[in-house]
């Protein structure tokens, strides 16, 4: 029997007069008897459905979203309600495991707080599609800037050289009328240094949220942090332009670490303290860097440093829109209220300071350094 088989059984033998409930008798017996392969982790969210329920019976909705995986809030309640029943077994417990489905657990005990939630991720995993967008960007990354080294002989404080803020990826103010600046210059890096900083974080975080929470999710908050650090740099550093990727990559960890945080006793990963206060430690570090760049540069120099209110802007948007996603593990943005409160104060963002980049710049007669 395969799924659609299934939905037509229960729809027509269970719930004939589509009232959109069955009672609970009917559905544990089609439960523990039907010939539909399921994986263990979803065969027992839907027996936790079923013991959980205190009114005889069944909504057929819920159902149909658990055994489709459609992201939505249903899956949450039934694994809240059979919270007891799940948790009888331990994910660290699973023996004979190959390198592939080890890895796969370790991302799950990275990643998510919850135990049924790191079973189901555990189970219904396929690596299909795979986490390829922080890897292709990092890769992209590398490459643009092994070019401009190469082509430079230059390999730190590439920013000194002329040339490479000549280059079409950098923002610069006096050329944000060229929108796609505003992205592009996330594949530029000040050195060597900055681009080690920004690909070990982005493949040691970034991978790991990727594969659990999805291309098109992490994807979303990349961007979004990119995005809003180029804004911000615009609006509060005016006659900064701004290089790297650290505007996406703070708002990938920001968000790991608030999520690690607002879900302390439900982690599991080896020594979080630790790593944690390493982690503060490096991106504390890492934005004095370019604070120190920006005010005190070492050498001589035709204009302003890169800015690093691209670093500030990316936690923000961490903290604000990634905490949310990645703490709606398998359920609906869409259906949440607070995530179109997020969106909405996003746009809203962007509309101003599209509209600051159109006309502060002459009201407020700001001498912007010409452009190489």
């Amino acid at each position: 029997m395969d799924r659609s088989s299934l939905f037509q059984l229960i729809q027509e033998q269970l719930d004939p007069e589509n009232t959109g409930f069955i009672p609970v008798e009917n559905f544990t017996s089609l439960v523990e008897h039907h010939e539909l392969q399921l994986d263990p982790s979803k065969l027992d969210m839907l027996l936790a459905l079923v013991q959980s329920n205190e009114e005889g019976q069944v909504c057929y909705q819920e159902l149909i979203e658990l055994m489709s995986s459609k992201r939505s809030s249903s899956f949450r309640r039934a694994i809240a309600n059979g919270r007891r029943t799940l948790q009888r077994e331990i994910l660290l417990d699973e023996t004979g495991l190959g390198l592939y489905k080890r890895f796969v657990r370790y991302v799950a005990y990275e990643i998510l707080p919850c135990e049924t939630d790191r079973r189901w991720y555990f189970h219904q995993n396929r690596l299909c599609p795979p986490p390829v967008f922080i890897a292709i960007v990092t890769i992209v990354q590398i490459i643009v800037f092994m070019c401009y080294g190469i082509m430079l002989n230059k390999w730190v404080l590439q920013t000194y050289q002329p040339d490479f803020m000549k280059s079409p990826l950098v923002y610069h103010p006096g050329h944000r009328a060229q929108v796609w600046r505003f992205f592009s210059y996330m594949f530029m890096h000040v050195g060597l240094e900055q681009l080690g900083f920004n690909a070990l974080l982005q493949l040691m975080i970034g991978v790991p949220l990727e594969m659990v929470h999805g291309i098109l999710r992490i994807s979303l908050l990349y961007m979004a942090g990119v995005l809003a650090g180029s804004l911000t740099v615009s609006i509060t550093d005016m006659r900064a332009p701004v290089v790297g990727g650290s505007g996406g990559v703070y708002a990938l960890c920001s968000a790991h670490l608030a999520n690690v945080v607002m879900n302390w006793a439900g982690m599991r990963c080896p020594y979080k303290l630790l790593r944690m206060i390493l982690a503060l430690v490096c991106m504390s570090s890492e934005v004095g860097r370019a604070v120190w760049l920006r005010f005190s540069p070492p050498l001589p120099s035709s204009g302003p440093q890169p800015s690093f209110m691209a670093h500030l802007s990316g936690a923000v948007v961490g903290i604000s829109m990634g905490l949310l996603i990645l703490r709606s593990y398998e359920e609906s943005l869409q259906k949440q209220c607070s995530w179109w409160v997020i969106v909405f104060s996003f746009i809203t963002f962007l509309l101003f300071a599209i509209f600051w980049n159109i006309f502060a710049y002459e009201l407020l007669g700001v001498q912007i350094p010409p452009p190489p």
